[in-house]
């Protein structure tokens, strides 16, 4: 097998036990109904676990554009690889949401929550907030990175590496997850998304494209600050690149507060004037 085909195959695998249970835990019938966060989180760091043990000795599981992008930054991943490796997730990601919807095809037509169906198959944030919104996706996706670059530094059991991986995908739930659902990952949010569009799901309200820019750009900018920080702080290794990252990260984040004071200025005085 070929490292794209590992990066569809593994990805794919993520998203069907990931948006699974947010299947599960969301949609009126299912015996997994109102589970909540904490199996929700469980369930999303075994499935990151099952995609790395698939396909981890065949592309290196990357499973997410942040992390190839991240590592590409650092010299630890050739540039000419990238498109190649984030096609391969975006379309396993696509594979992947399609099979949850063929999975629980009865239960979409018994949910009358457009939201909830929404929410399966992408993320949204628990209170709109464009500049928070941005920094939670941001921090989370830095230290995913971060903790994969220091796992990957230790020695493990053969076998053991894919279950710290899958813990740290766990504790970023648990702790950090509540703002915005966690996307961590462009291909995650981005690719179901897409599926929802497109799949002839009943009464399933719009895909919410506004928010969607969030959780493609904070992961991918968080993702390269976590790979320039481990290897600045780690490695003792300052490059350009560093600054390159960190100065435009916080262009990003002036760009995302003035824009988003902008919008919810405008919100309130329509509020205010209906």
């Amino acid at each position: 097998m070929s490292p794209f085909w590992g990066e569809v195959i593994g990805t794919m695998i993520i998203v069907l036990f990931g948006a699974g249970i947010g299947a599960g835990s969301s949609l009126k019938g299912s015996y997994a109904k109102d589970a909540g966060w904490i199996v929700v989180t469980i369930a999303w760091g075994l499935a990151v676990t099952m995609g790395v043990f698939a396909v981890g000795s065949i592309s290196g599981a990357h499973l997410n554009p942040a992390v190839t992008v991240g590592f590409a930054l650092i010299g630890e991943f050739p540039w000419a690889d990238v498109p190649g490796y984030i096609l391969g997730q975006m379309i396993g990601a696509i594979i992947g949401a399609t099979l949850v919807f063929l999975h629980y095809l009865p239960h979409w037509k018994g949910t009358n929550d457009p939201g909830a169906k929404l929410g399966v198959f992408a993320t949204s944030p628990a209170i709109p907030h464009t500049f928070s919104n941005l920094i939670s996706e941001m921090i989370g996706t830095c230290i995913l990175v971060l903790g994969l670059l220091f796992i990957g530094a230790n020695e493990f059991t053969e076998g053991l590496n894919p279950f710290a991986v899958g813990l740290l995908i766990v504790v970023i739930g648990m702790s950090l997850g509540g703002t915005t659902g966690y996307a961590i990952n462009p291909a995650r949010d981005l690719g179901p998304r897409i599926a929802h569009f497109f799949l002839p799901i009943p009464g399933k309200g719009k895909s919410n494209w506004g928010y969607s820019w969030i959780p493609v750009v904070g992961p991918l900018v968080g993702g390269a600050l976590g790979a320039v920080f481990y290897k600045a702080f780690f490695l003792g290794e300052i490059s350009t690149a560093f600054w390159s990252v960190f100065v435009g990260s916080l262009v990003l984040l002036v760009l995302a507060y003035v824009f988003g004071k902008k919008q919810s200025d405008e919100i309130e005085k329509s509020k205010i004037a209906s």
